[in-house]
């Protein structure tokens, strides 16, 4: 007589009953993990956003965020106004750094109005405006912050990415990369150009500032391109807000 548990009954019921276990399992620790997962996600957002500005403890060539101890009261002593721009309406919330990019582009294509986050942030007399934007690299998802001037005119900006190529594509959130930004004027002849990633820049130095390129980075064109065509069509969106600054 066959034994109970080689019956093909007994093998789905078995299956059935670990896949419960586990989801439970992996559904409690989901829910246990929440707060931590939520308040990281927001000492990220917090550090990246002052990261744009210049506020950060990098030395001469590393990416050294505020430290995670130090970053909400940092966060509180410069950035001194979160806006949210919809349409022609411009008004303030606390939280406008939480607003997720990702979900405001989808309400977009839907037809719906698009929140667009900004920070002011204020710095040894200068005024910054960080705007937070989002697209697609070679492979899946790149973000970052651009932080800028009433001109337009790039102070700072952190760059991300999801799963671009370790040593290529990845580099866009190298110092030598984003630091070639800093300067760069996002108008041309008073209209929004925003800047190319370019593989004849012909501008190593990165001396130029007024030629709306950046020099490429070797191995990562798509890469590059995904960065460029998120400046333009993400910041292009701020245009309107910044002329009523002029």
């Amino acid at each position: 007589m066959s034994k109970k548990t080689d019956s093909n009954l007994y093998t789905v019921l078995f299956a059935i009953g670990m896949v419960l276990v586990v989801g439970a399992l992996l559904a409690f620790t989901a829910s246990s993990l929440r707060p931590t997962i939520d308040a990281n996600k927001r000492i990220e957002k917090q550090q990246n956003i002052l990261y744009a500005m210049g506020v950060n403890e990098n030395d001469e060539t590393s990416v050294e965020f505020v430290s995670k101890d130090k970053v909400a009261e940092e966060f509180a002593k410069y950035i001194k106004k979160q806006l949210v721009i919809e349409g022609d309406n411009v008004s303030e919330d606390a939280e406008a750094y939480l607003i997720d990019i990702k979900k405001q582009q989808t309400a977009a294509k839907e037809g719906k109005t698009r929140k667009l986050p900004l920070f002011v942030g204020e710095k040894e007399g200068k005024t910054f405006y960080i705007a937070p934007i989002r697209g697609k690299g070679l492979w899946d998802a790149i973000w970052g912050y651009v932080a800028m001037d009433k001109n337009m005119v790039v102070q700072g900006v952190f760059f991300d990415h999801k799963g671009e190529t370790p040593g290529l594509g990845a580099n866009i959130k190298q110092r030598y990369f984003m630091d070639d930004f800093i300067g760069e004027d996002l108008m041309n002849n008073g209209s929004f150009k925003g800047i190319s990633v370019s593989k004849s820049n012909n501008d190593p130095k990165n001396e130029d500032k007024n030629d709306n390129e950046v020099d490429a980075i070797a191995g990562a064109t798509i890469t590059g391109n995904g960065v460029a065509a998120m400046i333009k069509s993400e910041i292009g969106l701020y245009v309107p807000y910044f002329k009523t600054l002029k």
